[in-house]
């Protein structure tokens, strides 16, 4: 590729930069989850073993979701997409994820969890290996498409091994590790896909990212049998847990939840599918366009513990306010930014982007009861990944018409909507207390 030549200059920089990003994410998530992480110490061999299983599984399968965002501009460039056939390929792996995530959970009642995630993360893997061989766009949507149905075991499976691992509020400290460590995947991958270009074409460095997730699914195999052990036990003490719960739920008010949660996922996938397009306008190469995905994760991961703090303090309609409010004014603030300055303002721009969700997931269980829980997850994840398959084509057909800074104005425009229907859930939750492991009194 022609812009190949003038990618070295910026590697090492990037990937500096990008790693010691990581390290002050890592260190204000662990000092804001310090008294979780000690229950997350007092716990047995085999509960950590079930906690760094799915840990390992949420690392590689959101790392993979997240570097086609790399990949995106490559593949426009090699095969000549228009923004429709791009936003088509992004979708497509989101489309599978999310209608087989139920599925998913369903196959687990007669096959071992450990099992079912361990080949749906060598499927994802396999989806690099015929992406890195094809000649067209075929042959990546097929492999995309496949590569989605192997990405929709992780979260509803690796989420329900933590939450049977760990009990009472344990289990909140549990699922608080994992999800971060969702974020860490988000980071590196991205990140080592685009110093992989620096140093090869795009098809051999799909090869070896496909090998991360050969590996893993191995070790995920050879952690299996004493987790089972432990999940066993572990969920006969659950259902009798559940079997004594309060019954409490508002279905008026989850669907209200859940319509926040699909305009803010439809947003996101938006903006990260058009991000690259818009840094390369603004003369970025795929080395600084990865460095530029890094730091909206970075903001994300960030955002999460922050926005989680701030919901369980302000509440749900004023975070909502503050995280969308900041989205919009980032998104437009970043459109006549020249490219320094825009590297600035990302990892602002990822707090609010990110933070939105952690603080709806949060409130799921405040809407649910608990016998009801497993299956609006399960509900909530695939409305989530929906909204993220049909944002990407629908958008790009609005981006090959009016450009790309007219569609990402759009994406700005659209969160807003969230704003009224937080304000229609304020009363509903009364006084949240979204991020507090205590239970309600």
């Amino acid at each position: 590729m022609p812009q190949k030549k003038t990618l070295f200059p910026h590697a090492n920089s990037c990937i500096t930069l990008g790693v010691e990003i990581t390290r002050q994410v890592a260190a204000l998530r662990h000092n804001m989850t310090a008294t979780s992480s000690l229950s997350i110490a007092r716990s047995t061999q085999a509960e950590r073993r079930a906690l760094a299983l799915a840990a390992s599984a949420h690392v590689v399968h959101d790392g993979y979701t997240d570097l086609l965002y790399v990949l995106l501009p490559v593949w426009q460039s090699e095969f000549g997409l228009g923004y429709a056939e791009v936003g088509m390929l992004r979708g497509g792996y989101m489309a599978t994820m999310s209608a087989f995530q139920i599925p998913a959970s369903l196959v687990t009642e007669q096959v071992s969890p450990i099992i079912v995630l361990a080949g749906g993360t060598l499927l994802a893997a396999s989806c690099f290996l015929l992406a890195g061989a094809s000649t067209g766009l075929v042959g990546l949507l097929v492999a995309l498409l496949l590569g989605g149905v192997g990405a929709s075991v992780q979260h509803p499976i690796a989420s329900s091994i933590v939450s049977s691992a760990f009990n009472d509020a344990r289990s909140r400290a549990a699922l608080g590790v994992y999800n971060f460590t969702g974020d860490i995947g988000k980071m590196s991958l991205p990140a080592l896909m685009a110093l992989l270009l620096t140093l090869m074409t795009w098809r051999p460095a799909l090869w070896i990212v496909a090998g991360i997730g050969g590996v893993t699914a191995v070790v995920l195999l050879v952690l299996a049998p004493p987790t089972q052990v432990l999940l066993r036990s572990n969920s006969i003490r659950n259902e009798q847990a559940i079997a004594t719960g309060p019954r409490h739920s508002t279905s008026f008010g989850f669907r209200l939840l859940f319509s926040i949660s699909l305009i803010d996922s439809a947003a996101r996938m938006g903006f990260l599918t058009f991000l690259p397009f818009l840094l390369q306008g603004k003369g970025a190469t795929i080395a600084q366009i990865g460095l530029g995905l890094t730091l909206v994760f970075a903001g994300g991961a960030a955002g999460k513990p922050v926005c989680g703090y701030l919901g369980a303090r302000i509440g749900v309609l004023a975070t909502v306010i503050l995280t969308e409010g900041l989205t919009a004014a980032g998104v437009l603030a970043l459109l006549p930014m020249p490219l320094e300055l825009a590297f600035v303002l990302l990892p602002v721009i990822g707090i609010g982007l990110n933070g939105t969700s952690s603080v709806l997931y949060g409130t799921v269980p405040e809407l649910v009861s608990p016998e009801a829980r497993t299956r609006a997850f399960g509900i909530f994840y695939t409305g989530t990944a929906g909204a993220s398959a049909v944002a990407p084509p629908l958008m790009g057909l609005f981006g090959d018409r009016f450009g790309v800074p007219h569609t990402m104005a759009g994406i700005a425009f659209g969160v807003l909507a969230t704003i009224p229907l937080a304000i229609i859930l304020n009363p509903i939750l009364g006084r949240p207390r979204i991020g507090i492991s205590e239970p309600r009194a």
